[in-house]
């Protein structure tokens, strides 16, 4: 009926309880939040978009992520309301068993930038839990004997609940002998005992039997009973007596199996069978320690059944009890006391944000890549860790808080140089001997477009024979791009510019994606010997990058022309008609036939040959110069009109020709003719001395048609009355400038040579300037004089 009403009055208190723990706050970077335990399913834990200060699209945009260090997902998060709510049911005992403080910690991940936010859930107690004790009856012997104010110490209920949902107090079932003395230990573990008021006399009763009580602190209160079964036993009236009320011990937690913890000793002052004692743990000592250790029934040595952990618990609490072998049997109580003490057995561990990480190749020096935590279970120097970065690499690690690194960029990255980096973590502790961990993490560096596409040369020369077929390729040009991806795709063009007044993409074309270059049209070497184009490699980045290289495009000549017979020519394809006097002589000259070629080089190297002939005996022509000359003498029996058909043929592959039909008749009485071409042929310089003449003739025309062209001017300048005046006389001056319109280029005037595909520039100094002078009388005169011109000078 007690616990009815208390959970009666109590469920107020329960409702306010529960809205003042479910209340949240951040501490230096921390969000802490507290909930009771056994909560249901989706209950309510915080709200997390709220506490950090982000809008609940921000959850989507920066990749939320919730991650738990312990590796159980407890909570998780709703992010279209940016809630953080319970994933399943927490029970408190099961996590931290009887810890006094439980928590679950987790992190909070967001990217663009990269934020870790720490966080902790405190698991509250909840009353949840009845005191029990693991007997139901709990029998006692007392002697009739034994005095008032003896002590019987009792099993202690266990309750799974920690703080003031613990056992708080103990109540017994009204009797005239016996009432309750508790008292709470170090480790808040309540002892009790059933203290004897009143002597007993088994003759006037020689059983007991009382309920024993257990009561805990919560809201609502629970409790556990169990029965004292108490019989008056007679005589046996001393209890042994340990030598040490408390026994302390310390051992190392890597101590092996079976090392002795301590012996005790207990003393009774009773004689023979009552002075016998057995050795054990009491009831207060729990299964799990009983387990851990052993003691030895005879001797009362402690020794150890498995491995110590300090890291698991520091120290441990053993109740032992004597018994004497008296009827009935009186106990004696004691307790040990042992200390772990660490040692050095526990690697550093290593705990990264993400073992695999993806960064630019254009982050600044310090920029975040991940989050390293460094753990080490053991204490004090066993427990300080240090960690660094192993090998020499553009990554370090930066210290943010206690045991907490940041790793960052130290150096500028260059994915070309090395495309990606395993960055191996090393941690070691200040333990003897130290012991250490590592950690590989493999950064992947990505691409940005920061090279552009290389050719091999910066300029080709491509050969190309004329007549080629249009369409065919003609050429493979090819640019590489370090980068990857897209960002190393290369398309090709042509960068247009004109060929003899034609646009480019009339001649040319070339494939984008491969560079290959192809002729639109057949070249003919006659027209076009060479010209220069530019390609350009542009690659497919944001922004994309380029770089051209030229390509000299070199016709070879073909042997496409046939040799063309200009001397003798025949006129409307009749035969060229010779004369040849009667009394020719051998070696005589006949005519000499000449031919030219519009191929070059091999291809219009002539040779001539006689091809047909009335009598092959007759004549012979010189197979480079194509001089016909007489084999031998004329005969009166020779045919008076002989036909000679000459063939003219190039070096070229395959050969051309040509041929031209000579006839050639003997005639009488031609001596002069016959006289002069023997001077001819006998006089060796008379071919020389004609060259001499002809160049004569000519440059005397080129004299007399450049005084014509004077005389011009002058007429004109006469006509047109422009009259310059200098500081002699007035006089008409026509600057011969070479241009349409006269301009006065006289001062300052400095003039380039260009020779197109070499990139030379020559500059070329003022030169002097010359001007046709007339002046009013030079209608008179016979002869024209050239002065340099003068700037004008302005009369005062």
């Amino acid at each position: 009926m007690a616990n009815s009403a208390i959970s009666n009055t109590a469920a107020f208190q329960i409702f306010a309880f529960l809205i003042l723990v479910c209340t949240e706050h951040s501490i230096a970077g921390e969000i802490r939040y507290s909930i009771p335990e056994e909560m249901e399913e989706g209950a309510f834990v915080g709200n997390v978009a709220q506490d950090l200060g982000l809008e609940i699209q921000q959850l989507f945009d920066r990749n939320f992520m919730l991650t738990s260090d312990d590796g159980v997902d407890y909570i998780n998060i709703e992010l279209q309301r940016g809630i953080l709510s319970i994933a399943k049911k927490i029970d408190r005992e099961q996590i931290c068993g009887q810890e006094t403080a439980c928590t679950i910690s987790f992190k909070i991940i967001l990217e663009n930038p990269l934020a870790v936010y720490r966080g902790e859930v405190e698991i509250l107690d909840v009353n949840d839990n009845t005191p029990t004790f693991s007997e139901g009856t709990i029998a006692l012997q007392i002697a009739e004997s034994m005095a008032p104010g003896v002590g019987f110490p009792l099993e202690s209920a266990q309750d799974q609940d920690v703080g003031i949902n613990a056992v708080a107090a103990y109540t017994i079932s009204s009797s005239a002998y016996f009432r309750l003395k508790t008292q709470t230990s170090d480790d808040g573990v309540i002892a009790v005992e059933l203290l004897l008021e009143k002597s007993l006399d088994r003759e006037l009763k020689s059983s007991l039997r009382l309920v024993l009580t257990a009561i805990d602190g919560g809201i609502p209160q629970r409790s556990g009973t169990t029965q004292i079964l108490i019989t008056v036993m007679d005589i046996n009236d001393n209890p042994p007596v340990f030598d040490h009320k408390i026994y302390r011990s310390s051992l190392r937690e890597n101590a092996p199996l079976g090392s002795l913890v301590v012996t005790v000793k207990a003393n009774d002052l009773d004689d023979g069978p009552n002075a016998d004692l057995t050795y054990s743990f009491s009831k207060l000592t729990s299964p799990t320690l009983r387990e851990m250790f052993s003691c030895d029934p005879y001797s009362g040595e402690i020794r150890t059944n498995r491995k110590l952990d300090f890291e698991k618990s520091t120290s441990y609490s053993l109740h032992l009890q004597a018994v004497d072998h008296g009827s009935p049997a009186i106990t004696g109580h004691s307790q040990i006391l042992v200390k772990i003490i660490d040692v050095n057995d526990n690697a550093p561990e290593i705990k990264v944000t993400s073992t695999t990480c993806k960064i630019m190749e254009t982050v600044l020096p310090g920029t975040l890549i991940t989050l390293v935590n460094v753990i080490d279970r053991d204490s004090g120097e066993n427990g300080q860790i240090n960690c660094e970065v192993s090998g020499s690499i553009p990554f370090k690690l930066q210290t943010s808080s206690s045991n907490h690194y940041e790793l960052i960029t130290s150096e500028e990255l260059d994915r070309e140089s090395v495309p990606e980096y395993e960055v191996v973590l090393v941690a070691w502790d200040f333990g003897s001997p130290s012991l250490s961990t590592n950690k590989t993490i493999q950064i992947v560096i990505t691409d940005v477009n920061d090279n552009a596409p290389l050719f091999s040369e910066p300029s080709y020369n491509m050969y190309l024979t004329e007549n080629n077929a249009p369409g065919t390729s003609i050429f493979a040009i090819t640019a590489t791009d370090p980068d990857m991806d897209q960002n190393s795709y290369v398309s090709y063009s042509l960068v247009w510019n004109n060929i003899q007044d034609t646009r480019i993409s009339s001649f040319l074309s070339i494939n984008a994606l491969n560079g290959t270059i192809y002729a639109l049209r057949s070249f003919d070497y006659e027209k076009l010997k060479t010209f220069q184009i530019h390609v350009q490699a542009r690659d497919a980045g944001v922004p994309p990058l380029s770089s051209s290289a030229a390509v000299n495009v070199i016709i070879l000549d073909q042997n496409d022309n046939a040799p063309v017979i200009v001397s003798p020519s025949a006129q409307s394809g009749s035969a060229s008609a010779e004369s040849l006097p009667q009394s020719a002589d051998q070696g005589y000259f006949v005519t000499k036939i000449i031919a030219t070629d519009a191929d070059s080089g091999q291809n219009a190297r002539l040779f001539y040959q006689v091809h047909h002939s009335t009598d092959p005996t007759l004549f012979n022509i010189e197979q480079n110069s194509g001089e016909i000359r007489t084999a031998r003498r004329i005969f009166e029996s020779d045919t008076s009109m002989q036909t000679l058909v000459i063939l003219v043929t190039d070096n070229g592959q395959p050969r051309l020709s040509s041929t031209v039909t000579i006839h050639i008749s003997f005639q009488e009485n031609v001596t002069e003719r016959i006289t002069e071409r023997n001077n001819l042929v006998s006089n060796s310089e008379y071919d020389s001395n004609l060259h001499l003449y002809l160049i004569v003739v000519f440059g005397c025309t080129s004299l007399l048609f450049l005084v014509t062209i004077i005389l011009l001017i002058g007429i004109k300048c006469k006509q047109e009355g422009t009259v310059t005046q200098d500081h002699n006389s007035s006089s008409c001056c026509y600057r011969l400038g070479g241009s349409n319109d006269v301009l006065d280029r006289r001062y300052g005037t400095e003039e380039t040579l260009r020779y197109p595909g070499t990139g030379r520039i020559v500059r070329v100094g003022e030169t002097p300037h010359y001007s046709v002078c007339l002046s009013p009388e030079s209608a008179k005169s016979d002869f024209l004089f050239l002065k340099p011109c003068g700037r004008p000078t302005s009369q005062p």
